[in-house]
């Protein structure tokens, strides 16, 4: 009698130190992103570096979720993107392969962190649009990548940061992300023309909510939608929604706005109907954790996949 309930006490402490565990003997994997709010390592114009405290609970974040392939928005230059790597596996978290990319904007960029081989790189860093005559750039780049999972699984990542929502003088703001969101589901779309049933994982930081114009471009219509997987908190929260054209009440806000005093749920993680099969949404959250905003405005969303064609 003793003896089993030290062995459950075992397996308690070890779920809880190590919540990966069940992912691990189920030879799944993580996929999450994760805005860090100005992950500089030097001051650039008003724009401060990230304080030791700041990337301290960035680092944090990381570690409770322990993703295998993690997509970051706001990265400061290869150098603070090298600063993260070297600290995360300081301290038990290795990305031996990564990819950075920029676009108009020469501050802040975007990347992706991988534990798998990254086997194909297609970023695309310099896509411009048509706005009521002017011609305008795309401020962050979109990370295109293949990562090899296993021998026999590939997955496609495509990580983005459209524009904000603040304004600028020479165009409306909602129109510039509507545009940037059109280009970005033109990737989508090729990606599955190519391969309509490919693992595709489309995420980041879309500056919007799920029922606005530039969500609704990037989530696209008909056989190549890709389906929301809406990470939330894990509360016990479990009722289904009051209207079946309603999500259910629980609590998806990724992003705070200080200015409005507001909560919204900015941040995404879509997959292809492909992926979709092998999808787990048991092991799909938002993270919650205590003086979260210390590291950045953002909570990083996860999810978890079995990586094998269904």
């Amino acid at each position: 009698m003793r003896s089993s309930w030290r062995l459950a006490l075992l397996i308690f402490i070890g779920f809880s130190l190590y919540p990966d565990w069940s992912l691990q003997g189920a030879g799944a994997f993580r996929v999450a992103t994760y805005n860090v709010e100005n992950y500089l390592d030097a001051t650039i114009g008003t724009r401060e570096a990230k304080s030791e405290r700041a990337r301290a609970k960035v680092r944090e974040a990381i570690l409770a979720l322990r993703p295998d392939v993690l997509a970051l928005q706001e990265m400061g230059r290869p150098s603070a993107l090298k600063e993260l790597r070297t600290a995360l596996a300081k301290e038990g978290l290795d990305y031996p392969h990564w990819e950075h990319a920029g676009g108009w904007d020469t501050n802040i960029f975007v990347a992706v962190l991988s534990r798998f081989p990254i086997v194909a790189r297609r970023s695309h860093t310099n896509e411009n649009y048509l706005l009521q005559g002017r011609r305008l750039q795309v401020s962050r780049a979109f990370v295109e990548i293949d990562v090899a999972v296993t021998d026999d699984y590939r997955l496609t990542v495509i990580s983005a940061h459209l524009k904000s929502r603040r304004e600028v003088a020479f165009a409306d703001q909602a129109d510039m992300r509507l545009a940037e969101a059109r280009l970005l589901r033109e990737k989508i779309d090729a990606v599955l023309k190519r391969n309509p049933n490919a693992n595709l994982v489309v995420l980041g930081d879309f500056n919007d909510t799920k029922d606005t114009p530039s969500t609704r471009a990037v989530i696209g219509r008909g056989k190549s939608r890709l389906i929301d997987t809406r990470p939330a908190e894990r509360n016990g929260d479990n009722e289904p929604a009051p209207r079946p054209t309603w999500d259910p009440r629980n609590i998806t806000w990724t992003h705070f706005y200080g200015v409005e005093d507001s909560y919204q749920r900015i941040d995404y993680l879509l997959i292809s109907p492909g992926l979709a099969r092998e999808w787990l949404p048991a092991e799909t959250y938002v993270l919650t954790l205590p003086n979260w905003g210390i590291g950045s405005d953002h909570r990083p969303i996860v999810a978890g996949f079995s990586p094998a064609d269904r």
